[in-house]
């Protein structure tokens, strides 16, 4: 395990990059935080005290500027991570400045969530591309363990082995290891489905899609509310990736919406800009604050509206808070009705395709890793634990009725052999909310 004392993270003002620092400071290393400038800096340093929830863990930080600090603190640390923004020129720039400057044996991580590790170390000397690689934190990073690490060609296996071992013992981590490949496990199959939403929201209303496709789905939060949390720049930036990028059996739900790129235009970025919103506004009249939500075909925002109850979801949602969770996905597969088959469409769709980005060629090597990534990085039923849930049998029956590409994973499954095989996890955990 590598002995991580020293710690640069380039970007400290950015919601990574306060979350970054507080997880390396809480696991003993010293941080230094450097932005554009020292309150820039400081902003990261104050992020990271919040999300401690503790001003002491400012006691192994400092602050800096990338004119007048980089040099010295890239040249002391063990680790550089850079949690710029989501932009590969940027990211490569500042990756020509730390070749310069680093020890020949000091590790530099991205926290890149889904542009190629490949062409961030393409033209880099032999040893940053040897100890270079992703370490993919999920937001927020002090409260979600969920970790990916992706290496490129050229990193070093015993490099790679070192800093897993390193960001599960020491940082408590619970990390998978996925191929360099657009949006790498996560995401691909994570924003498949926020962005399936929000175009099924373009015809049907955005209060109605996060209701149909709610937390008694086996998910944290309502998924436009989850667009809303991670920023509509994040969200477009991630699927205009994989749509450029990749030509799979779910290419066209990548497409963002149109309506939504009209808002990122006009600075709607999500709870980031709070006074524009994103999906949902919060306003403040006359000391009472009301909820409104945007309407996808003007743009306008309106006051929010419960949306009409249906049938098997009420039911759904009473039986997963008496834990009868496999009578609840039963009726999810059987219950009749329009609104039942497109909810079916989406959440099957997502067991589908996040158990075929595994084996040759894909994205990870088993369905454990893409289990891993969805329960313990965006805190979602794991796609194995859906198939456990409603049975393999019937899950390979719902999905071919819904049109989907079945895994072959699901086919080779014996009567009664479970999926999902994570030692002490009660899959209560992703039916809670």
């Amino acid at each position: 395990m590598r002995d991580i004392k020293k710690v640069v993270v380039l970007g400290a003002n950015g919601t990574m990059g306060a979350g970054s620092a507080e997880v390396f400071a809480a696991g003993g290393c010293d941080v230094v935080l450097l932005a554009r400038s020292v309150d820039r800096a400081q902003e990261g340093l104050t992020g990271a005290q919040n999300m401690a929830k503790s001003i002491r863990i400012a006691d192994r930080m400092s602050c800096g500027t990338y004119d007048a600090d980089l040099d010295k603190a890239v040249a002391e640390a063990d680790l550089i991570f850079e949690a710029l923004a989501e932009d590969l020129e940027l990211k490569k720039q500042f990756f020509t400045r730390v070749d310069k400057l680093r020890r020949p044996d000091s590790l530099v991580g991205t926290v890149s969530s889904g542009l190629s590790i490949t062409e961030m170390a393409r033209g880099r000397s032999d040893t940053f591309r040897k100890n270079f690689l992703g370490i993919h934190l999920f937001n927020p990073p002090n409260v979600i363990v969920g970790t990916e690490v992706i290496p490129h060609a050229e990193t070093d296996p015993q490099v790679l082995s070192a800093v897993v071992e390193m960001l599960q013992r020491r940082f408590g981590r619970e990390v998978i290891v996925c191929r360099d490949m657009p949006a790498f496990a996560g995401n691909r199959v994570g924003f498949k489905v926020l962005n399936e939403v929000a175009q099924l929201a373009e015809k049907h209303g955005v209060a109605f899609a996060d209701y149909l496709i709610g937390p008694y789905t086996g998910r944290a939060m309502p998924p436009l509310a989850t667009v809303d949390l991670v920023g509509f720049d994040v969200h477009k930036a991630i699927v205009d990736n994989v749509h450029a990028n990749t030509k799979d059996e779910a290419h066209s739900a990548f497409a963002l919406p149109g309506y939504m790129a009209k808002l990122v235009a006009k600075g709607h970025l999500g709870n980031k800009t709070a006074d524009k919103g994103g999906f949902y506004r919060r306003v403040k009249e006359g000391g009472k604050t009301s909820s409104l939500v945007v309407d996808p075909a003007t743009g306008d925002y309106k006051p929010a509206t419960p949306v009409a109850p249906i049938a098997f979801v009420e039911k759904m949602r009473q039986l997963h808070r008496v834990g009868c969770y496999a009578d609840a996905m039963a009726l999810f597969v059987k219950a009749e009705g329009d609104e039942a088959k497109l909810a079916r469409k989406v959440i099957l769709g997502y067991v589908s395709y996040g158990l075929n980005r595994v084996g040759e060629g894909e994205v990870v090597a088993q369905p454990r890793d893409v289990d891993r990534i969805m329960g313990f990085g965006f805190n979602w039923a794991p796609p194995s634990v859906l198939v456990d849930v409603i049975g393999a049998k019937e899950t390979v029956k719902a999905i071919e009725a819904a049109g989907l590409p079945v895994p072959k994973v699901l086919s080779s499954l014996k009567p009664g052999e479970k999926l999902f095989r994570e030692r002490g996890v009660n899959v209560g955990r992703f039916f809670s909310a």
